[in-house]
């Protein structure tokens, strides 16, 4: 298995707008090992979020290359994108898309629901998912009950729960206080260097980017910038996302072992 999670070549995306032409993405070039986490930054329509939908398999580019765990993604029929998103990627989002009427836990569970898996499984699933991100005495809790910064967890909870290689963060503290969105990014940090989850995140502000290993600068649909972060910084995991939090192995087991289809 190749050590790149995501190798993109020469990807363009053009959308046509009546007569006129509008060109999102000019000849991107972009490679993500596994186990990074990456920030990819710009001002608006620089191109970063067309880029995010593409490697969210959200959308097809007009042109270009795109490997994903070294498999030619970029002309798969809709079908089989759809399984493909479902099974190696998780998203969160910064409104957190939350199911309004349904528990933290059944929102957890839902995306399992959709994909077949049996009752007990996905509640280990979302049990375990919970937990990690200091939401295990909330689980029975609906939204309008939790504070944004609680909902974002159990958003970012709904995206581990399916076991992803890759979690996808398209400005997840946009619609967060500073304090919050310093907790969350000590999270998505926790998760990429105790678990190993390959994170790339799309944000405007400069201090979130900060947080990831690696910023890649976006404008007029190309990247102008790459840079790793020397100076990023840690975030200690706060006492509520320890609490109750499972032991390695026994995480490893609940989100990834024999017991999950």
């Amino acid at each position: 298995m190749p050590s790149e999670a995501i190798t993109i070549s020469e990807m363009h995306k053009v959308y046509k707008m009546g007569d006129v032409e509008v060109a999102a993405l000019r000849g991107v070039t972009l490679s993500i090992d596994r186990g990074e986490f990456v920030a990819i930054m710009g001002p608006s329509g620089s191109g970063k979020s067309t880029l995010m939908n593409m490697i969210g398999l959200l959308d097809t580019p007009s042109a270009g290359s795109y490997k994903l765990d070294g498999d030619e993604v970029a002309s798969l029929p809709a079908d089989t994108l759809a399984l493909v998103r479902a099974r190696k990627l998780g998203f969160v989002f910064q409104q957190y898309m939350l199911l309004p009427r349904q528990t933290a836990m059944r929102n957890v569970e839902m995306p399992l629901v959709y994909r077949g898996v049996p009752t007990a499984q996905r509640k280990l699933r979302a049990q375990a998912a919970l937990r990690l991100v200091g939401m295990g005495d909330r689980m029975d809790h609906r939204p309008r009950e939790l504070s944004g910064g609680q909902q974002q967890r159990v958003a970012i909870a709904r995206a581990l729960a399916g076991s992803p290689a890759i979690i996808l963060a398209d400005e997840p503290t946009g619609a967060l206080d500073s304090k919050t969105s310093v907790e969350i990014m000590g999270i998505l940090q926790r998760l990429n260097r105790e678990q190993g989850l390959t994170i790339v995140l799309v944000t405007h502000e400069p201090e979130v980017a900060a947080y990831a290993a690696r910023t890649v600068l976006m404008r007029d649909g190309q990247i102008v910038d790459d840079r790793r972060n020397v100076r990023a910084p840690l975030v200690g995991a706060p006492s509520e996302a320890r609490k109750g939090a499972p032991s390695e192995p026994q995480l490893h087991e609940e989100l990834h072992g024999r017991h999950i289809a």
